[in-house]
């Protein structure tokens, strides 16, 4: 089995990535991680001495694992598939943050409803029997109801040796930045720095932005004519079927689309950032679909934080899944939300959708 930095520099020798000083950097306490992998676990003090801001009752620390920040496109992602690919483990598994914390909050509602005291415990000890190793990618706390538990999670996740790694466009301090009731949640920045490797990927390349473009696949200003287009790539891409409405099923309920035909879909910014829709509506979207089209993004701002979060999550969404966007805006990516709260976060998002524009991209399935 290689190591994470010969992984890492079989893709330099081949051409398939550029070599950086950044990324390199790095790669000498990933492989110490995997090498800690094999090592029986250890426990800690337990979680009631975390709760404790006193220092002397406060977790040991030791590699929990490796929290990897940095700003758009410096290759966070990259390096969590070559960790995944060289972790000498079966038991390993690679999710995206959003989607990880959907399946606890379903957990927890799981114990609540057997009566449990305890209902972080029960979930994140099924989680660790199941994986020795989790990989996050991109690591983004907006929600309240996630940020009350994911220390709790974490602290029993690293007492039953579960290693983490996890990508962030953000330092562990910047985590929630002005969420509501933060203090609550400082303990488990406390946790990460105590126990996780925290390295800062400082590239000075947004490999991202390195494609060359490929078929127009955002128009703008969504016009008659951006319309008129994006009916032409319908017709191309179902063979002339008519838009009809379509429906997926999410849980118990059902999402409507403005128009699908087989793992085509369509429907305005409106419908799916404008509805009070989450997580859940947007994995299930994510799993039906091969190609979403969206009409008429807005440029956001602050009077329309709500929707913004609400297409971060969409984009993250879709961007994982590898499902092809299609759609008309207000703006390029870059300039669609230039200020207001949020804004920082939506760089990250604004690279992935240039990066979506590419020729070819989603053409790969997995």
């Amino acid at each position: 089995m290689k190591t994470v930095s010969q992984l890492y520099e079989s893709r330099v020798a081949a051409g398939a990535i550029e070599a950086d000083p950044a990324q390199r950097g790095v790669l000498p306490v990933l492989d110490a991680l995997l090498v800690d992998l094999g090592r029986p676990p250890e426990r800690s003090a337990g979680w009631r001495s975390w709760f404790s801001r006193d220092s002397a009752s406060a977790p040991q620390t030791g590699s929990g694992g490796v929290y990897l920040w940095g700003d758009v496109g410096r290759g966070k992602s990259m390096l969590l598939d070559l960790t995944m690919e060289a972790a000498p483990i079966e038991a390993k598994r690679r999710v995206h943050f959003h989607a990880f914390m959907q399946e606890v909050q379903a957990g927890l509602e799981q114990a609540r409803s057997r009566g449990d005291q305890d209902v972080v415990r029960p979930v994140a000890e099924g989680i660790a029997q199941q994986a020795r190793l989790l990989c996050f990618d991109e690591m983004q706390i907006t929600d309240i109801a996630d940020a009350m538990i994911v220390g709790r999670l974490f602290q029993v996740l690293f007492e039953r040796g579960v290693r983490i790694v996890t990508t962030s466009n953000r330092a562990p301090a910047d985590l929630y930045k002005n969420g509501l009731n933060r203090d609550l949640f400082l303990p488990f920045i406390d946790l990460i720095q105590q126990r996780m490797d925290v390295c800062e990927l400082a590239s000075a390349t947004d490999y991202r932005l390195d494609g060359e473009a490929g078929d127009q696949v955002w128009f703008t200003p969504p016009d008659e004519n951006a319309d008129a287009a994006l009916d032409r790539i319908w017709a191309a891409l179902t063979d002339g079927a008519a838009p009809e409405p379509g429906k997926i099923t999410v849980g118990r309920r059902e999402l409507s689309l403005a128009a699908k035909s087989g793992r085509i879909g369509r429907a305005s910014f409106q419908d799916l950032c404008g509805q009070p829709l989450g997580p859940a509506d947007y994995l299930a979207l994510a799993e039906a679909l091969d190609v979403l089209m969206i009409d008429r993004i807005p440029r956001l701002g602050r009077e329309t934080f709500d929707k913004a979060k609400r297409f971060v999550t969409l984009i993250d969404t879709l961007y994982e899944a590898k499902v092809r966007l299609i759609a008309s805006a207000e703006a390029v990516p870059d300039a669609l939300y230039p200020e207001g709260e949020g804004s920082f976060e939506f760089r990250r998002t604004a690279s992935r959708l240039a990066e979506m524009q590419e020729a070819g991209w989603g053409d790969a399935q997995g």
